[in-house]
């Protein structure tokens, strides 16, 4: 084996271990939180960024973020939202920023007016420096991360190391969900999202996780796999991630790592020459062996409730009436808000205030489309304006990036499904802005300030 392939299983061991020991000693946690916020700065700091430590640093973190939510290492819910923006503005001291980002200052602009109408907001119920933090705090990453990553030349290898790194803490994910629940079929009862299954967290963003942790072992199985060895440690870590994503009954997150993976194969084959196309002919027909597989073992281990899942059906195979467990409720108020609403919006973080009244319970939004119309208004509608088509005018001048589509996939599907609760949407967003090039990384020199 090479050096790159021993460091690789290594590093799976090792994280492997992180999550046993982390889960017969919950406490721990917290410290590997703190741990990875102060080695990676002192990581970044020490070599000065020379190699965009800043996305390493980040890309780990984000790939952490659900493990640390689910063990209780997070210091708070904006906890790597906030160490991630953190990181990025030591990006901006130690290597500068695209001198032609101004959209993305502009995006800024664009979200003030929304918290000045919270502010003056004269509800007595509502906590307004928690209402804005809530929601702000996902924007503010996003915004941060853009502008880092805009333009900003990466090596191929340096990407790959990237993805490399969100998948070590999903594999940590992968091992807790196995201590928590070793057998899926003791607690499949229902066809709703099940949190034993899901490590007792949330489902949706474990399975958002998850989604994201199927299509890095698809890329590692695919063009980082150079021996059998690492072929076989690839195929049974996406094998086991797609599982336990199906498993958590929660759909959003698989439905976007499935499309991630379509598109990263559309790119690959368009950018292949013929024996890389016929290669890849080969790569889907076994892929889609794979899937019916690993779909079949699911189906079996949940007495064929995954299938009624997603058939949208109950345990007793009746159809629900929403097709998106309540979503389509949400929505709706907040489409009424924007009629309502259409210039200024209802405030940042005041949405789910309205909900209570119209509703008559308070529900958390989650789609950040949706959102952004209700609680900013027209100025929502611009900034949605610039996140979708910032990065397709960048794609135009940069084929190079194999990943954009995925990338830029993810991001909008999971804001659909999951908002942005977790900092997995904006980090992932701003690296469909990279300008990806197949150089040596010692030719790769950075156009900033």
């Amino acid at each position: 084996m090479s050096k790159s392939e021993i460091n690789y299983i290594n590093l799976v061991l090792i994280h492997i271990g992180i999550a046993v020991i982390i889960f017969y000693m919950p406490f721990l946690s917290k410290i590997y939180a703190l741990l990875i916020s102060v080695f990676g700065f002192y990581y970044i700091i020490k070599k000065n960024n020379k190699d965009n430590e800043v996305l390493y640093v980040s890309a780990y973190l984000v790939g952490a973020e659900v493990f640390l939510r689910m063990t209780g290492g997070n210091l708070n819910n904006e906890y790597v939202k906030v160490v991630v923006s953190l990181l990025m503005l030591l990006g901006f001291v130690l290597s500068g920023f695209s001198k032609s980002s101004i959209v993305y200052w502009l995006y800024f602009l664009l979200l003030i007016p929304a918290v000045f109408i919270t502010m003056t907001n004269q509800d007595v119920n509502v906590e307004v420096r928690k209402a804005i933090t809530f929601n702000i705090s996902g924007p503010i990453c996003l915004g941060l991360c853009a502008l880092y990553c805009y333009r900003r030349r990466l090596a191929y290898s340096q990407l790959q190391n990237v993805v490399i790194l969100f998948g070590l803490p999903i594999i940590a994910v992968l091992v807790y969900l196995l201590l928590f629940n070793p057998s899926v079929r003791d607690v499949v009862r229902g066809t709703q999202s099940n949190f034993a299954t899901s490590g007792g967290y949330g489902p949706n963003q474990v399975a958002t996780i998850l989604g994201l942790g199927m299509f890095v072992f698809f890329c590692q199985l695919i063009f980082m796999s150079k021996s059998r060895r690492m072929m076989a440690l690839n195929v049974f870590l996406f094998v086991i991630t797609s599982y336990r994503a199906i498993v958590t009954f929660s759909r959003g997150g698989v439905i976007t790592g499935f499309a991630m993976i379509v598109f990263m194969l559309i790119a690959a084959y368009l950018f292949s020459n013929s024996s890389g196309k016929r290669k890849l002919k080969w790569i889907v027909f076994v892929s889609g062996i794979l899937a019916l597989s690993i779909w079949s073992y699911s189906v079996v281990q949940t007495s064929g409730l995954i299938t009624k899942r997603y058939a949208n059906q109950d345990a007793t195979g009746r159809e629900k009436k929403d097709r998106l467990g309540g979503r389509e409720v949400i929505m709706g108020t907040e489409l009424t808000l924007f009629k309502e609403n259409p210039v200024l919006g209802v405030g940042i973080g005041m949405g789910k205030s309205y909900r209570e009244q119209m509703l008559g319970q308070e529900v958390a939004s989650h789609n950040e489309i949706t959102r952004l119309l209700s609680e900013h208004g027209m100025f929502g509608l611009f900034i949605l304006l610039i996140l979708l088509i910032t990065p397709v005018i960048l794609f135009l001048n940069n084929y190079q990036n194999i990943y954009f589509f995925s990338f830029y996939v993810f991001w909008l599907l999971t804001i659909n499904h999951a908002a942005m609760r977790i900092a997995a949407p904006a980090f992932v967003y701003a690296l469909s802005l990279l300008n990806v090039q197949f150089n040596p990384v010692e030719k790769v020199k950075k156009e900033m300030v």
